[in-house]
């Protein structure tokens, strides 16, 4: 057992440890250690931090997923304004912007030098550190005053809790860093499979998705949605380090102190340089795994930015060229129809193959019957395909004078093209829906695909073919069929080696140790996501105590609303999902939340139960709630009745006027810490 110094230096080295694979693997792209080794190093941090609470603090690497829900975003008055950047849609608008900078620089100031960086389709950002630690983020707002979405910053991998030193060691005393926020596209269109699979409306594009998620209430929601960032500018307000001298040189200072910087991006004399930038990068951007519509150029000397000063909305030293979006023509040669795991009956467009944004199209969403109809889309039709945020395709009108004489309007499905059952529409929803829930092909196939995914029960492995393989043999028909399998049932199926079916067997039996929010996702309610599911977990505790709640129950968790209440308890009404919990059981999956044992320390508060609500003057809400519990004492997300004390802070919520209300007795920072000391 570890003495109390030994801990404080193991958490410290463990912390700059996570901190420095953070940087390589987020920031450099090179990876220094195994994800096994780095999965070690961050549950060793966790269980130091659980057997000594005093050592926790918000700004560790643990506390960037699962930190605890914001009651508000209070506004912040940004120390330099974020402003926007003027455009330029073409290669002539370029020039001319040239031309006004060369007017009043003089006329023989020319021979400029820019700097050319992909323009992110994110959210800005404006980041302050003082003595390299990470202190505030704000989005930009009106460009002078935003929203403190620092809980939510904290929970971006790549984003540094620390600033790493420059040579001789030196950090600033304050730095405030421009960004821009967004979210890859692999995340997102897992996001939106997930929504769309829930009933959930979509993200238009990821910027939208980036913006949607910085803002969550809940930062648990924020960090399942695995956003990124880059920075690209540094403002120093202070003269622990100069402000350097050129756009290049800022660039590496940010780099140098571990923030991230994208590669891609060039220092170039004049605009022939400039050109060529763009000019590679109009189609290679596809190949990126973040959306970027257009390249930022600045004049490379910051000496020169007073003098060419702003408007009122854009630095004159900076442009974006903007990319023009990406159309092509193309036959809709068939429409069919794909069903989702809930049911969701989605019309697909087959289309003649065309080349858009990168990539050969051959399909295109028609998202539902109103969409098909306000189109008029038939089959045989010529029409006008975009990809949507450049991601997704979809059918933006219909060529009606290219119109085959003999075309005949859509008529969209009635029966479910997979088991023929007719199709409903369930209360407002725009979609349709297979309501034969148990044996339709399609919604079991998705069913088991949903199982297996990485956020549910991380099979690897077990794909899309090889499940159809075994639902096709018979082996699988519902979730715990995936448990019973032996090798020699997958040695019967096609392209199975010895080898291949002990490491997907393995995967299986893997999963069985899942936590209990993953298994609650995987088990496909409808409306419940990866927040849902950690909320369920996090309260009920089990399965089974989560078969047992009442809507009623249910909406006492803050983020369940009546819809996900209802769902749920529908959902585990059925006969069909309480004999698959049976057999889940059975073959030994994980029903419980795992139990931590509590620590040595006084449970002075035991039988007390805390509601916390406002910005704390000198600690963050998980420190508060952990040292509560700590002592014996519980948290709870809402006032009622049973609540003892509410923790007031700055800025509360309508749970100070609700515990007034009920007469709840309320108490601020300071004393609680006192009624801790009292009774210690």
């Amino acid at each position: 057992m570890v003495n109390d110094d030994q801990a404080r230096q193991r958490v410290e080295e463990l912390r700059r440890l996570i901190e420095h694979h953070n940087f390589c693997y987020y920031v450099l792209d090179r990876p220094e250690a195994s994800d096994a080794e780095y999965d070690e190093l961050f549950r060793e941090l966790q269980r130091l931090e659980a057997a000594y609470p005093d050592l926790l603090t918000a700004g560790s690497p643990t506390q960037k997923v699962g930190a605890p829900p914001s009651t508000d975003f209070k506004a912040v008055k940004h120390r330099v304004a974020l402003m926007s950047l003027a455009n330029a849609m073409n290669f002539e608008e370029l020039e001319r912007w040239e031309e006004r900078l060369l007017r009043t620089l003089g006329a023989t100031d020319d021979g400029l030098s820019y700097m050319c960086e992909l323009k992110i389709d994110g959210l800005s950002i404006a980041l302050t550190y003082e003595n390299g630690r990470f202190v505030q983020g704000a989005t930009r707002g009106n460009g002078e005053v935003g929203e403190d979405v620092t809980l939510n910053l904290r929970t971006i991998a790549s984003l540094p809790q620390q600033l790493g030193a420059l040579a001789g060691g030196k950090v600033p005393d304050v730095l405030e860093v421009r960004g821009e926020v967004y979210m890859p596209i692999s995340s997102f269109s897992a996001l939106n499979s997930e929504l769309a699979e829930a009933g959930q409306p979509t993200f238009a594009n990821p910027r939208n998705a980036a913006s949607g998620s910085l803002r969550q209430k809940d930062p648990r929601v924020t960090a399942r949605r695995k956003l990124s960032l880059w920075t690209y500018a540094a403002y120093v307000v202070d003269d622990a380090i100069l402000q350097p001298a050129t756009h290049a040189e800022t660039l590496e200072l940010l780099a140098g102190l571990t923030l991230p910087v994208d590669s891609h991006r060039k220092l170039s004399v004049g605009l022939a340089g400039v050109k060529e930038f763009c000019n590679y990068w109009a189609q290679r951007r596809f190949e990126l795994d973040y959306q970027t519509d257009g390249v930022v150029v600045k004049v490379n000397d910051r000496t020169r930015w007073e003098r060419l000063g702003s408007t009122a909305h854009s630095p004159r030293w900076a442009i974006a060229f903007k990319y023009p979006p990406e159309e092509a023509e193309t036959v809709i040669e068939d429409v069919g129809f794909e069903v989702g795991r809930t049911g969701a009956v989605t019309p697909v467009a087959y289309l003649a193959p065309v080349k858009l944004a990168g990539t050969v199209v051959k399909r295109a969403s028609l998202h539902n019957a109103d969409q098909i109809r306000r189109l008029d889309v038939r089959v045989g039709d010529t029409v006008l395909v975009r990809k949507a945020g450049e991601i997704i395709p979809e059918v933006l009108s219909v060529k009606l004078d290219k119109r085959p004489p003999q075309s005949q309007p859509f008529a969209y499905a009635t029966r479910c093209p997979y088991c023929r059952t007719p199709l409903v529409r369930i209360g407002t929803e725009v979609a349709l829906r297979c309501p034969n829930t148990y044996s339709c092909p399609a919604q079991r196939q998705r069913r088991l695909e949903h199982w297996v995914g990485r956020d549910a029960m991380d099979i690897e492995g077990m794909g899309e073919v090889l499940i159809k393989q075994l639902t096709e043999a018979g082996l699988v028909n519902t979730p715990a069929d995936f448990y019973r399998l032996s090798e020699p049932e997958f040695l019967t199926l096609e392209r199975m080696g010895t080898k291949s079916a002990q490491k997907v067997l393995a995967a299986v039996s893997a999963s069985k140790k899942r936590p209990l929010a993953s298994l609650i996702f995987a088990l496909g309610i409808r409306h419940v996501g990866t927040s849902a599911a950690e909320l369920l977990a996090d309260r009920f505790g089990s399965i089974d105590a989560i078969a047992f709640a009442q809507p009623s129950d249910l909406e006492q968790v803050e983020g369940i609303g009546p819809t996900i209440a209802e769902q749920v308890a529908e959902f585990f009404r059925q006969p069909e999902t309480k004999e698959l919990i049976e057999r889940l059981k059975e073959a030994g999956l994980e029903m419980e939340s795992e139990i931590k044992s509590a620590p040595s320390l006084p449970q002075t508060l035991a039988g007390k139960t805390f509601v916390i609500t406002g910005t704390l003057p000198s600690m963050e809400r998980t420190d508060a709630e952990k040292l509560i519990k700590s002592r014996g004492g519980k948290t709870a997300s809402s006032v009622s009745k049973k609540t003892d004390y509410v923790l007031v802070g700055a800025s509360p919520g309508s749970k100070l006027a609700k515990a007034q209300e009920l007469g709840i007795k309320v108490i601020t920072e300071d004393e609680l810490l006192k009624l801790i000391q009292e009774n210690d």
